[in-house]
């Protein structure tokens, strides 16, 4: 969840779900230069914030891997037999969450959006006018 945060937030988390792209050639225009060598920063970043957030062990197995589209797919790999059930226990969350009386909305929300980022991870297709409502339907009767 903080790894997605991070991404978004410093507008790099487009490079875990395009693949990398060829290198433009000689006759390519300024443009497409510069796309691809945003694209390339975008990656390296990536590639430093992800790492920070595995486990040792994973931290070593992804250190070769050569994007951060390619590090994603592998994670999504080794864990796509667990994805299911963990997708289950996400959904269950979220769908049992509640605020409780007198406890922080900005907390509460922040919860729901880590439940949610935790589903997209997962493979989970829920479409935004749907996770607004799925947040607003937890919310105390007094809102």
């Amino acid at each position: 969840m903080n790894l997605d945060i991070v991404l978004t937030a410093e507008g790099y988390k487009f490079v875990t779900t395009e693949e990398y792209p060829e290198k433009p050639d000689e006759d390519a225009t300024d443009d497409q230069v510069k796309a691809y060598d945003k694209w390339v920063k975008a990656d390296e970043m990536a590639r430093c914030y992800m790492p920070a957030s595995m486990v040792n062990v994973f931290q070593h197995q992804h250190q070769s891997i050569g994007s951060a589209y390619d590090m994603l797919e592998s994670l999504k790999e080794m864990f796509s037999e667990k994805n299911r059930a963990a997708k289950q226990i996400a959904m269950k969350a979220l769908l049992n969450t509640k605020m409780a009386e007198g406890s922080s909305v900005r907390d509460h929300v922040m919860k729901m959006m880590g439940l949610l980022n935790e589903l997209e991870v997962l493979g989970a297709v829920i479409d935004k006018e749907s996770q607004v409502e799925m947040v607003l339907q937890t919310l105390p009767d007094s809102f």
